[in-house]
């Protein structure tokens, strides 16, 4: 018998202040290419349309040098939508990648588990009962998605929890409260119900400045604090004896790490929508390409970005007719889902 090594991955170290954090070198190269794809499918996006301006014209633009109608077009109309399609997308690969690490399933994501059905619940009640204003969809979405998460959690926890018992309760839980949401949809007036029907889709044709800010803002102190557990998470992959023997507490970490995704869901809900399979697909993807034993936030979070911006630019450019982003990520991550359940049975058997 021969023994051979296998070396191990390269690492450098990056110091940020008083810390130094070792990096691998594969992820640092594959999130500079997905970010690079980030900037180009951005200034595409800026560009076509109706009324279209060339890339150049729209880096002068952007660098406050360009004409008075291109700054209208890209600034004021188009520029909200595509930093949503990025830092949206970032937000719920985020929260996918922190339920697929406390659960240890690649199934488990918000929309899975019926997080962003809840959202959309509290969305809906906030609309009908309080006001159309963002902050009222804002913190209904939020009220919708930890009530949901309390309920699922409360079902499922016997003595710990477990990532299938979840998985299947949420499953459970998401398809009352999709019968509950069309239910509420049927009993409001037509234009609410019109407009409550294309956001419930998942769709970025609505965003604005202020409402995406307002997001953005809400969801910034939950990215520190999932930044922060990060150390704490990769040691849940080693088991709870062990991560418990190193310092870390286990449960506290799986609860701290739910709370973050579902404000995380939450805050991108009240702005697009339940939008569909990005939290599910990037965290995997982003670990497939880059290849690390575990799932990266920053990984996952660049490779939302450019999943959520290139579904919407299809949605709206290569389609015959123009339609909602979430009716693409769908589309695309059923499949995927399929992918994975068989490749999972291959596994097993």
């Amino acid at each position: 018998m021969t023994l051979t090594a296998t070396p191990a991955p390269r690492r450098v170290l990056v110091r940020l202040g008083p810390l130094a954090v070792p990096l691998r070198v594969r992820s640092i190269l594959v999130a500079s290419v997905v970010v690079a794809v980030v900037l180009v499918l951005g200034i595409v996006s800026l560009g076509v349309g109706t009324y279209v301006v060339a890339p150049d014209a729209v880096v002068r633009t952007l660098l406050g040098a360009g004409e008075t109608m291109d700054r209208v077009v890209i600034v004021e109309w188009r520029l909200p939508r595509t930093l949503a399609a990025i830092t949206l997308g970032a937000l719920l690969a985020v929260a996918g990648a922190l339920f697929q690490t406390v659960t240890r399933n690649p199934l488990a994501s918000p929309d899975i588990l019926g997080l962003s059905n809840g959202a959309f619940t509290g969305m809906l009640i906030a609309l009908v009962l309080v006001s159309s204003s963002w902050q009222s969809l804002t913190v209904g979405a939020l009220i919708g998605g930890v009530a949901t998460a309390v309920v699922i959690w409360v079902l499922s926890y016997r003595g710990g929890i477990q990532g299938f018992r979840l998985i299947v309760i949420g499953i459970g839980v998401a398809a009352m409260l999709a019968s509950f949401n069309t239910w509420m949809l049927l009993q409001i007036e037509l234009e609410t119900a019109m407009f409550a029907s294309a956001w419930g889709t998942g769709t970025l044709n609505a965003v604005t400045a202020g409402s995406l800010g307002g997001a953005l803002l809400s969801a910034a102190p939950f990215v520190l604090v999932a930044t922060v557990l990060g150390p704490s998470l990769r040691q849940l992959d080693l088991g709870d004896d062990v991560a418990a023997a190193s310092g870390a507490r286990p449960n506290l970490a799986r609860g701290i790490a739910l709370v973050v995704g579902v404000a995380l869901v939450a805050a991108a809900t009240s702005v697009a929508g339940p939008i569909a399979f990005v939290s599910l697909a990037a965290p995997q993807v982003a670990r497939f390409v880059a290849r690390t034993p575990h799932l990266s936030l920053g990984l996952s979070a660049v490779f939302g970005a450019v999943i959520l911006l290139a579904s919407d630019m299809v949605a709206q450019h290569l389609l015959p007719v123009a339609l909602p982003v979430g009716v693409v990520t769908v589309s695309v991550g059923g499949a995927y889902l399929v992918l994975m359940i068989v490749l999972e049975i291959r596994r097993r058997a």
